[in-house]
């Protein structure tokens, strides 16, 4: 596999010692961004909370200094706001412990399963739906993914894996290298999907020996990054995502409508229009999961829907992301339909 990219500054970058640079206290990063003097905005929260910030500093060198409603700080920032106690929020929003079929399997639709790879991320996102997910108590190791790929092997109407966590890049290539070779050699499996931030918020995580195993495999690879904001996206993370185009491996990406993030629909164009320059299908928007501590991100469906409507008549239809919530117990993800909700003419 002949890879042009290999002279760029951010292959050089060990993405393990990057993962150790980062920011827990909450004080540290209003300071790094000139913030000292909007404390108040984390009254009431530490880094000793059961979800602890955590922003590598790649990523923070993205936010706009001086700017308290950066839409990537307060995708991170711990607030006062995930203390409120708001009805309908609750810390499994998906029933997933209770749906695991063995230890870090969920097998929820018919053709496809998702495998829990690893229990950490790079980055505590505030709004994740696992945020209260007991990781402590499932091990993520190869004895755990070979009781899993009995399993796999043992269910044939399965096409198709995907790796979840925390999130499975964390796994290191060595890893995932043993992992692809034992589901491929499935014969029943054609695609590989993989869910993951780590590109995103450490670009250089896309390593040579990654995108090999990935050119290697007879798998259809599909990589589905997370990513919200038209400022998330650098030129590292380009240069990443040719490497994986190059390797055969399809991009596509899901966001999260968040309120005061991307829950305008200039905001929105803008980030299918930068994640197509770079190679990515925009894939999903989900409504957020009501998982505890979140309220604050909320964005009614009226407002959802309007959203994507303007949406529509902004951007080419192939630029659109399906605008999707996950419902317990349904065999899919649920698309909300976009003209069963009234329309908003100014929602903001």
């Amino acid at each position: 596999m002949v890879n042009i990219m290999t002279t760029h500054s951010h292959l050089n970058k060990n993405w393990i010692q990057q993962l150790s640079n980062v920011v827990t206290d909450p004080h540290e990063l209003l300071k790094m961004l000139a913030l000292d003097q909007h404390k108040n905005l984390i009254i009431g929260a530490n880094a000793r909370t059961l979800f602890p910030l955590r922003v590598p500093l790649s990523f923070i060198q993205r936010m706009t200094i001086g700017n308290p409603q950066d839409p990537l700080l307060l995708q991170v920032l711990t607030s006062s706001q995930e203390f409120n106690n708001v009805i309908g929020y609750h810390t499994d929003p998906l029933n997933e412990y209770n749906s695991m079929i063995i230890p870090n399997l969920l097998h929820k639709y018919k053709n496809r399963v998702l495998l829990l790879t690893k229990g950490a991320c790079a980055i505590n996102c505030r709004y994740c739906f696992r945020r209260y997910f007991p990781y402590q108590h499932f091990p993520f190791n190869k004895s755990s993914w070979k009781i899993a790929i009995n399993y796999i092997s043992s269910h044939l109407e399965l096409d198709e894996v995907i790796l979840s966590g925390g999130d499975p890049l964390m796994a290191k290539d060595h890893e995932l290298a043993w992992l692809v070779k034992l589901l491929s050699n499935i014969p029943h499996l054609k695609r590989l999907r993989i869910h993951s931030r780590l590109p995103v918020v450490i670009p250089s995580r896309i390593t040579e020996q990654l995108c090999e195993i990935f050119f290697r495999t007879r798998l259809q690879v599909l990589l589905v990054s997370h990513i919200n904001h038209k400022q998330e996206i650098n030129s590292d993370l380009y240069y990443s995502m040719k490497m994986l185009t190059q390797s055969g491996v399809t991009l596509l990406n899901q966001s999260v409508l968040l309120r005061n993030v991307n829950d305008k629909a200039e905001t929105l164009a803008n980030l299918s229009n930068s994640l197509f320059d770079i190679g990515i299908l925009p894939y999903y928007l989900h409504v957020l999961d009501k998982v505890k501590g979140t309220a604050h991100f909320f964005v009614s469906d009226d407002q959802a829907c309007a959203l994507v409507r303007e949406l529509l008549t902004m951007v080419s239809g192939y630029m659109v992301p399906k605008l999707t919530r996950e419902i317990i117990g349904e065999l899919s993800k649920t698309p909300l339909d976009l003209y069963s909700y009234k329309k908003i003419n100014d929602f903001n």
